[in-house]
């Protein structure tokens, strides 16, 4: 992955982890601080900028990934193809571009942006809470996806009917519904009508 003044500032020369920074916001997306990653989602949560990607494939597939086991938060669920937190200062779609190629292994042949979502929702399972003002992109896959095995635990492409029945079984995330009906609009415009959505 080429460094960006964003990378840069993130990772460690000696390969140590250091602190991961969130974007703190107003309920209109205006950044007034930063925090810790875990720090902001400690209850009852600080809103934070955050950003959800959709890919699709040519059949009008979404891509679904199952969160790592190892992963903090919401471990071991299945969730949008990918979800993260720009650092400060990094633009949402440089970040979505960036954390779906470090998750998947990939970048997508094409992405766009499908608005905002503002939403707080705790997470029963571990406590933490998803205060977050979410930039949401949407976007197509072609290239064949090699996992991150500390990230993703299990990949999916589905049609909106097997989502239906996917997600009435399984344990997704919190935020998924949520994220993915805000997307909707745009993902209608990127599938056609024939494709479900």
């Amino acid at each position: 992955m080429p460094t960006t003044p964003a990378t840069a500032a993130h990772s460690s020369s000696n390969g140590t982890a250091e602190a991961i920074m969130l974007e703190l916001v107003d309920e209109n997306g205006t950044t007034i601080g930063t925090a810790e990653k875990l720090s902001a989602h400690q209850p009852p949560g600080r809103l934070h900028r955050a950003f959800s990607v959709f890919l699709f494939d040519e059949r009008g597939r979404l891509l679904l990934q199952r969160r790592a086991l190892g992963k903090y938060h919401s471990p071991g669920v299945w969730s949008n193809t990918c979800c993260g937190h720009p650092y400060p200062g990094e633009a949402p779609f440089a970040a979505a571009a960036r954390r779906t190629h470090e998750e998947l292994g990939v970048s997508p042949s094409l992405l766009a942006e499908a608005g905002t979502v503002r939403y707080n929702h705790p997470d029963p399972a571990s406590g933490l809470v998803e205060q977050e003002f979410n930039h949401l992109f949407v976007g197509m896959v072609q290239d064949r996806l090699r996992p991150d095995p500390e990230e993703v635990g299990e990949t999916a492409f589905v049609t909106a009917e097997e989502l239906a029945e996917r997600h009435a079984e399984a344990p997704f995330s919190a935020w998924f519904m949520t994220v993915l009906d805000a997307a909707r609009p745009a993902i209608r415009e990127l599938t056609g009508p024939s494709a479900g959505w």
